[in-house]
This record gives C-alpha cells, structure tokens and sequence, in this order.
C-alpha cells in the first residue's frame, strides 16, 4: 500500500514553524531502472544533530484520487511561507523552476515551485513525489528551502540541466538498509526528514557543483566522486 508522511515542519527565517501536510501522488512507475543508492552519507555527518528541530511524522494510507485535491488544499499553508535568505540570492520576486529526472524511475519533471512571493502547492506535491521513497513508495513533503538551495546552486552554475536524482526522501525502512550495508550512513540520516538530496547535474563536473554548493553555506555538503553524487542538505553548515 501506498503511504504519505504526514505535516512536515520547518524554521523559517526568524527561527518560527510552520508546516504543510501533503497526500499521496501519482501511482508508481513500473520496470523502474535501477542505479546505485545508498553510497555512504558521510558517517553521522547527514544526520540532524544540532541542525533544524523537526517534529515527528506520522505514515497515513491515502487514496490516489484523493491526493492533488489534499495537496492542493493541506499545502497553502506552505505557500504563504517566507522565502529562505538563500532564495533571495536568485531575486525573490523571480520565478523559481526545477527540473528533475530521478535515476530509478526514469520520471521527469519541469515545474515552477515559486511564483510571485508564493510558493505553489501543486508543484511542491510533484516535487515531493519524484523526491519519494521509490523503494517503498511514500511520499513526505521537502523542505522549500532545500529547493531552493538546488535552484540557487544550479543558478551559479548557469545550467538549465536537469537535476539527477540519485536519493531524496528515504524511509527508516529504506535508510536502515542502506545504513546496514555501510558504515557511513546516518542513522538518522537528514534524508528522512526531508531535508536533503543527493543529485549531480549534466555538463557540469562533480567538482563544479561540489565548489559551488560549499560556496552557498547552506548547510551540509558530502563529497562522492566515486559513486559521481554530492550530498546538499538545510541542515547545519559541514562538509565531508
């Protein structure tokens, strides 16, 4: 069965909460390709300690149907958020644009998340489900300001180059499995709350987007050339 998390919340810029509770999307990609997941996060270095205060979520069955109405009406909460002080790098009144494609499923995505001082709740939910747990198929709402984060990154690369997912959001299940096949995988990885994404974009180096991403400060930054990723997530500012 298909599953949500449930009300996701996130500091804003004056340090106060708020949330979005988001549904569930679209129904799950058949004969999705498979890549490698699961390279090391670098060892408790992806994991929340001293970075933003998160309240716990809770797995709720949804039906498909039900899913872009829920989303539409449980996000516009999220929509009247303040933009992240990184959004402001790319102009505030700007539109903000993403796109996606995620390794395992073969899905694509081109949206605009962010259009005139609001963020949109039908897009953050096509987000949210690309970013899913393929592996056990659920869907937990991103934090805007990791997407921001991406979208300022790529914005100093001056790349208009899809984002290459290779993990968003991941499971206890999913991370434990992961974690058990390695030793550099958090625990509590920030994956698990939304918080962060291990992505690579084409015609620019792993380097590049490695040298950029530590420029930002906008949290944590892992480094994997061997498995061809780089770690960004919103929490505290370190590098691995």
């Amino acid at each position: 069965m298909r599953r949500v998390e449930h009300e996701a919340r996130w500091p804003d810029v004056d340090g106060q909460y708020w949330g979005r509770e988001m549904g569930h999307a679209k129904a799950p990609i058949a004969n999705a390709a498979t890549v490698i997941d699961g390279a090391p996060d670098g060892v408790a270095s992806d994991s929340p300690a001293q970075g933003p205060l998160q309240q716990p979520s809770q797995p709720a069955s949804i039906d498909r149907r039900r899913f872009l109405g829920i989303a539409g009406l449980a996000a516009a909460t999220a929509s009247l958020a303040p933009a992240s002080a990184l959004a402001m790098l790319t102009a505030p009144a700007k539109p903000r644009r993403l796109k996606f494609y995620n390794l395992h499923t073969s899905e694509k995505l081109d949206i605009v998340y962010y259009e005139k001082g609001r963020y949109l709740p039908q897009a953050l939910a096509e987000i949210d489900y690309i970013l899913r747990d393929y592996r056990q198929n659920v869907v937990k709402p991103m934090s805007p300001a990791l997407l921001d984060l991406v979208t300022a990154i790529r914005h100093q690369l001056r790349t208009d180059a899809e984002v290459e997912i290779i993990s968003g959001y991941r499971t206890a299940q999913t991370n434990a499995m992961l974690a058990a096949r390695s030793d550099g995988v958090a625990h509590h990885s920030l994956h698990m709350d939304g918080l962060a994404l291990d992505w690579r974009v084409p015609g620019r180096t792993l380097d590049q987007l490695h040298r950029v991403a530590l420029a930002m400060r906008g949290g944590g930054v892992g480094y994997y050339p061997s498995s061809d990723f780089v770690h960004t997530d919103v929490g505290r500012v370190r590098y691995w």
